[in-house]
């Protein structure tokens, strides 16, 4: 049976991931900072360890992947997902959001990845990156998720070449607007200032950034679950955009 460790496992993508991954059987080591949404995901796994820490801090990766060669005895499959970067205007980020964006969703998933990688290497594993549309496609809102999800393709690149030395396979997925807390969130926002209904702002939403619909947290995990499988393994290096035609470059 494979074990994977899923990050930012306690709500949305993640956990659409997580859940996905358990389903198919595999064993599941969840990771996030809320133990209580964390157990409730891990109770429709079944086969799940919970590990509620910071991935910001640098002694937390080493603790989740000992956690699950302590639960499941290796590692098959890393899924860095953890991590929201702050919009806004760049005059008005400041220090600590910059610090912060690039704690969690680069740091985090560096340091994992190197606690996890004798494991992976050890089982001929996968690791997932992801990342965002904003790494490829910037924006004026997104100069902090923009410069982290690109930081995150550019590792994952480099580590596809290591992948390739040690049987690891490596690839990154770019989400766009996927129907999470936090664009729900932005849709409402739109709503009020456009002074019309949730169905309109969304028709709105769609037409502004140009896409065919709304992705859905499950859309995302049914890539993960094909990249990791055994047709999926063809896929190294790659970054996957799932973003229902946002990114318009070659």
């Amino acid at each position: 049976m494979k074990s994977a460790i899923v990050t930012g496992a306690s709500r949305g993508i993640g956990r659409a991931i997580a859940l996905r991954l358990g389903a198919l059987g595999m064993q599941v080591v969840v990771c996030a900072r809320d133990r209580e949404l964390l157990e409730g995901v891990a109770g429709e796994i079944g086969a799940a360890d919970v590990v509620a820490l910071d991935l910001r801090l640098p002694e937390s990766p080493p603790l989740v992947v000992d956690a699950a060669v302590k639960a499941f005895g290796g590692v098959d499959i890393l899924v860095n997902c953890a991590g929201a970067t702050k919009r806004g205007d760049f005059e008005a980020l400041t220090e600590a959001d910059w610090m912060d964006g690039y704690a969690l969703k680069m740091f985090g998933a560096v340091r994992l990845t190197r606690a996890a990688w004798p494991y992976l290497k050890a089982r001929s594993g996968s690791l997932v990156n992801i990342a965002g549309s904003g790494g490829r496609t910037p924006g004026a809102e997104f100069t902090i998720g923009g410069s982290v999800n690109a930081a995150l393709l550019s590792f994952t690149k480099a580590m596809a070449d290591v992948g390739l030395r040690d049987g690891v396979q490596v690839n990154a997925i770019n989400p766009g607007p996927v129907r999470t807390a936090r664009l729900e969130t932005r849709l409402a926002k739109l709503a009020a200032e456009r002074n019309v209904d949730a169905a309109a702002a969304l028709q709105i939403f769609l037409a502004e950034e140009k896409i065919a619909r709304v992705g859905e947290p499950e859309d995302i995990a049914a890539m993960v679950a094909f990249i990791v499988s055994a047709p999926g393994r063809l896929l190294h290096g790659s970054l996957i955009d799932m973003d229902g035609g946002l990114t318009k470059t070659m």
